[in-house]
């Protein structure tokens, strides 16, 4: 029976026909080794029904499964699989390795993919792979959809330890090796993870992340030396500050000796930073990484930086330029524990923007790509909405910064190390909200270690993984990657962006945004609609490679599910398929609407074969998504039908 809380480690007995062996040798000595030799166990105990048997010593035993965390690679986090006809070794280059290959062996397993002669050597990509929790002390969640956070309560933690070791082992069963515990936007509860009161705390987290090879970040207000520390300043060259950052180090690190480091977000939406005091974002994010530097801990700086009190008057202002605008000048000047943290498009994690210019330009600074599994602006899981397959798209988006410059190519290699994620958990039983929002989750962690694996890979993966009938996956993958088309359909159309309610992100706000602080973004008028980002507009298209720059500069190069993020275009240009721009907005609209309805039928076709609990509450999230969608369609094309007064060549209802 389908267990919602286990999410993709369920607890099913499977058949196999290969006989795994009983005995288990292990040379596990320490403390995540010895956790891999117990997750082996739990996973043959859950999937076949039987308690191996762990023995020390394996000479004259035939028929046997070697754990070994010691064995000689280059490769950090390495293992191997190789199974022969009575015997399986399962060996890391480490304790880590150890622990992932195991994980990986207990997946195989439960797909029906362990059999004589399978050799299987695996690495992750990316050296980094981290997870952001938008988690606030009073328990509520920045962005968040699945109920209420698993580490705090009223101010101050309130946790589950055992729900938390339940998280811990889902996050490292995709390889997901840091975790930062608290929200960026921190302000005034700063002050709980870095004062000792609540470090004693903090520590007792670390540990149960910890055997899981999961080190913490926290994130810190920059303003903490006056905040917290009764500074006059905190002005990154002033000697005293450097010095309170130093003592404050000193103490967490006597607490919570691992710790990965600090993740910040200065000069941004209102947190204080460097150019409070016309300094620099190297002066903000090196002090920090001096202090740091001592105890191995690294600085994750955030370049979510831009000028969010712009007068919609103003033209000429391009929030889309601002990262590469700020940091592109300083690559090469940031200390070498310094991590830039860049969300993956210009924006904010739209349903459709171009890969931020940063990528493949920067050459001698360390960053990762920040993603987010929390669907913010992609339905709130409510509407369905499968990130892997935008994903996707993002890791094949060549730089042409030189040779092999894909995304996925540049992953660990040239400074960029991995990933980010703003995480969609919560204290609801299946954790994400909505059900089928796990295989977000389970999706980053995949594309994280391996960024060439497909969407489509991920979702058979997930569903027969999560769904113990075995009529049940092939529906389930067919929906989820039907999803983010049909949701983009019924969004905002041709890379507009933020035409949300700005009150939470969810649902129409057509305007919503357009007079507002923080930016304008389509100027939809009778005529036309779009932003020109060329050279004879913003500029913006300027920031990416010669190439890739002529073809977003040319309305007939550039790719149309973003034409409108960079061009400003009349109503009746011509697109691709012989159809006007807004003839396209009106049939997008229409047939996103009638994609969810066909999910709803498809979701109503597996009745019989599901638990009703988990049946019904996806059906309820449907049902909800069917009046989004319906209510994007409506709004947007009766918006788009009172700017022009032209109506639907196809004679469709528009509701004017």
């Amino acid at each position: 029976m389908l267990n919602e809380y286990d999410c993709w480690m369920q607890k099913v007995k499977i058949k196999t026909n290969y006989e795994i062996p009983n005995i288990v040798y292990s040379d596990a000595k320490s403390l995540v080794a010895k956790q891999a030799e117990k997750e082996y166990c739990l996973g043959i105990e859950r999937l076949l029904g039987f308690s191996p048997k762990i023995v020390k010593k394996h000479n004259n035993i035939k028929n046997i499964v070697l754990l070994n965390s010691s064995y000689a690679s280059s490769v950090k986090d390495e293992f191997t699989i190789k199974v022969t006809e009575n015997q399986i070794h399962i060996t890391g280059s480490g304790e880590n390795g150890l622990l992932y290959g195991v994980f990986r062996f207990l997946s195989l397993l439960a797909l029906g993919k362990i059999k004589n002669g399978l050799e299987l050597t695996e690495s992750p990509v990316s050296p980094l792979r981290m997870i952001n929790h938008w988690d606030n002390f009073d328990g509520s969640i920045e962005r968040g959809y699945a109920g209420r956070s698993i580490f705090y309560k009223d101010g101050d933690f309130d946790y589950d330890k055992t729900r938390i070791e339940d998280y811990a082992r889902l996050l490292a069963s995709v390889g997901i090796n840091r975790v930062s515990i608290n929200n960026v936007n921190v302000r005034a509860n700063a002050k709980l993870l870095i004062i000792e009161e609540y470090l004693k705390e903090a520590k007792e987290l670390a540990a149960i992340f910890r055997k899981f090879g999961i080190k913490l970040f926290f994130s810190i207000n920059f303003g903490a030396p006056w905040s917290l520390g009764k500074l006059p300043t905190a002005d990154p060259l002033d000697p005293a500050v450097a010095e309170w950052w130093k003592k404050r180090a000193a103490l967490i690190y006597k607490y919570i000796p691992d710790l990965a480091g600090f993740l910040v977000k200065a000069d941004s939406e209102g947190e204080p930073g460097p150019f409070q005091y016309n300094r620099t974002h190297t002066d903000g994010a090196n002090i920090l990484a001096k202090a740091l530097e001592p105890f191995g801990g690294e600085v994750i700086w955030r370049c979510f930086v831009y000028n969010c009190t712009q007068d919609w008057r103003d033209t000429k202002t391009d929030r889309a330029r601002a990262a590469f605008d700020h940091f592109m000048p300083l690559d090469g000047k940031f200390d070498k524990n310094v991590i830039l943290q860049i969300k993956f498009g210009p924006y904010d994690f739209q349903v459709r923007e171009p890969v931020a210019p940063l990528f493949g330009a920067l050459k001698n600074t360390r960053h990762v790509m920040e993603l987010q599994i929390t669907q913010e602006y992609t339905g709130h899981q409510i509407d369905l909405c499968y990130l892997p397959y935008i994903w996707e798209d993002i890791m094949n988006f060549d730089t042409i910064h030189g040779e092999n410059s894909k995304i996925k190519e540049l992953l660990g290699k040239k400074n960029i190390e991995g990933f980010a994620a703003v995480v969609n958990v919560g204290l609801d039983n299946n954790w994400t909200g909505h059900t089928l929002a796990q295989a977000n989750l389970y999706g980053y962690g995949r594309i994280a270690w391996n960024p060439a694996i497909t969407a489509k890979e991920i979702a058979e993966e997930w569903s027969v993984l999560s769904f113990t009938n075995p009529e049940v996956p092939q529906k389930v993958q067919e929906i989820l990657l039907r999803s983010y088309p049909a949701y983009e359909k019924y969004n905002a159309p041709f890379g507009v962006c933020f035409m949300v309610s700005p009150s939470n992100h969810y649902g129409p706000g057509i305007e919503g945004y357009e007079f507002s602080r923080w930016g304008t973004y389509h100027r939809a008028d009778k005529d036309a609609i779009g932003i020109d980002r060329t050279p004879s507009g913003t500029g913006y298209t300027a920031q990416y490679s010669p190439k890739n720059a002529a073809m977003y500069a040319d309305a007939n190069t550039c790719p149309e599910n973003i034409i409108l993020f960079f061009h400003r275009l009349r109503y009746d240009f011509i697109m691709k398929n012989g159809e006007t721009l807004l003839q396209n907005i009106y049939n997008i609209h229409f047939e996103g609407y009638d994609e969810v309805l066909s999910m709803i039928e498809d979701w109503k076709s597996l009745k019989p074969l599901l638990e009703n609990q988990v049946y019904e509450s996806v059906l309820a999230r449907f049902e909800r998504q069917l009046v989004n969608a319906r209510e994007w369609k409506d709004q947007i094309n009766t918006y788009f039908y009172r700017k022009t007064g032209i109506t639907d060549n196809k004679g469709r209802q528009i509701y004017s």
